[in-house]
Formats: C-alpha cells, sequence, structure tokens
C-alpha cells in the first residue's frame, strides 16, 4: 500500500476548476474527487441550488465522512488523490483541522469573470456564493498553521500558458509534469459530480486550455458593488500567485 499524496484544490465557482480536474485526471499516478463536501454544503445549508436533491442523494451528508476520504494516508494503486474543492463548502460547524494533513493550493480567478460566468447559470450572486472571502480565510489558516503562504495559481495565467504554469505548479508540490494533463477527450467524465449536466457543459467541449482570454468582462449594474468588494479580497492572493516568470 502506497503514502497518499493527498492535494485540496481551493477555489470558488467558475474558476477552471473542472478544467484542472480533468488536466490532473490525466495522470497516471492521480485520482480525483469532484466536490466531495457539496452534498453536505447543501444538507447543511437548505440553499436550493439547480440539482439540491439529487446531489444530497448521490453525495455523503456527513461532514466527517467525507473528512476520512479526504485525509486518506493509503492507495491500492494511484499515489496522488487531487480533490477538487470549493471554498465556500466550508461552512461553520464543519472541522477544518483536516485541512492541515493535506496539500493546500488555491486557484483563484479574476471576481469580475467568476461573477459574470456564475450569474449566467445563477442569477444574482451575493459574496457567499463565488467563495472569494472563504478562499482568504482558508489560505490566512493554512498561513498561520504552517508559518509560510501556501501555493496560489491564477487561472489566467495557467490559460495563457498552460505547460509552463503546470509545471511550476507540480514541481511547488513535488510531482513532475506529465505531458498528459495538457489535453483531455471532449464530453462527460466518469468523475464528474452528479451535477455536471447543468454546470459543465462548456467545459465537456473543450479537450485542453484554451489560451485566449476573452474579451473584459460585462458586469450589470446591479453586480459592479459585488465585484469590488470581491476585488478586495482577490488582491489579497494574487501577490502570492506562481509567476509565470
Amino acid at each position: 500500500m502506497e503514502s497518499l499524496h493527498n492535494i485540496a484544490m481551493w477555489s470558488g465557482p467558475r474558476n477552471l476548476s473542472t478544467a484542472m480536474m480533468y488536466s490532473f485526471a490525466q495522470r497516471s499516478d492521480t485520482r480525483v474527487v469532484d466536490e466531495p463536501f457539496y452534498a453536505s454544503y447543501l444538507a447543511k445549508t437548505g440553499i436550493q441550488h439547480a440539482m439540491y436533491q439529487a446531489i444530497i442523494d448521490d453525495g455523503k451528508v456527513n461532514p466527517d465522512d467525507v473528512i476520512s476520504d479526504c485525509t486518506a494516508s493509503t492507495s491500492d494503486g494511484k499515489p496522488v488523490f487531487y480533490q477538487k474543492h470549493m471554498t465556500k463548502h466550508m461552512i461553520p460547524g464543519i472541522d477544518r483541522d483536516w485541512i492541515d494533513q493535506v496539500t493546500n493550493v488555491f486557484l483563484i480567478r479574476d471576481p469580475r469573470r467568476v461573477i459574470v460566468s456564475y450569474h449566467a447559470k445563477q442569477e444574482k450572486p451575493d459574496l457567499s456564493d463565488i467563495g472569494v472571502k472563504e478562499q482568504v480565510e482558508l489560505f490566512d489558516r493554512v498561513c498561520q498553521k504552517t508559518g509560510n503562504a501556501p501555493i496560489v495559481i491564477n487561472s489566467a495565467d495557467i490559460l495563457k500558458r498552460p505547460k509552463l504554469m503546470l509545471t511550476l505548479l507540480c514541481q511547488s508540490i513535488g510531482l513532475e509534469f506529465q505531458e498528459s494533463m495538457l489535453s483531455w477527450q471532449a464530453g462527460p467524465k466518469s468523475y464528474d459530480g452528479i451535477w455536471a449536466p447543468h454546470w459543465y457543459k462548456s467545459v465537456w467541449k473543450s479537450t485542453g486550455f484554451s489560451e485566449s482570454i476573452s474579451k473584459e468582462p460585462v458586469l450589470p449594474e446591479e453586480l459592479k458593488s459585488l465585484a469590488e468588494t470581491a476585488q478586495d479580497y482577490y488582491q489579497k492572493l494574487t501577490i502570492h500567485a506562481l509567476s509565470p516568470q
């Protein structure tokens, strides 16, 4: 039995997080899991997301069970365990001590782009929906516990220079970069969460990271204040991001 290298990738929604999960799933040494706390988050908050009941029925609603999975110490085959996490799922009442047992990475994205993308799927998001405040809270917690800033990577840099940024990321977390991480087959994946039909239709069309960056996002007037507040949190993390230079 090999000892697992457990990697928790923390992001908000619409952050390139699913594409990153697809990328790591292409590695020969890695298995992945898609938002394992989602069912628990919905069950505890009662928030009526799309496919609310199906997600609860399909997932684990006891966060202690999820924590046990995320902190597993052995593997039957693949020694790397990549976990796609939404920061907003770490609500009060869920023990966070388990985070100290895994390698934490923070995937960030310009909140304006996040808000525009999220708004297209679920109207009128608020700060708790996009998860950037919780991202800073978790980042600060890791800093306090370890005395060092954890790894931060910006999705914009990945889109511009995927091979370079994935190589830097792998080096930073003790892995060898594998060329297979740069592409995947289009369509649904066996490891997608049950919510994928609602959220993943765009990424299902992809076969890799697009190097093109879309034009400046146009925010509805009623969401501009949210973007300004979120930007303050985002800026606290950008200064720690891996540099492509």
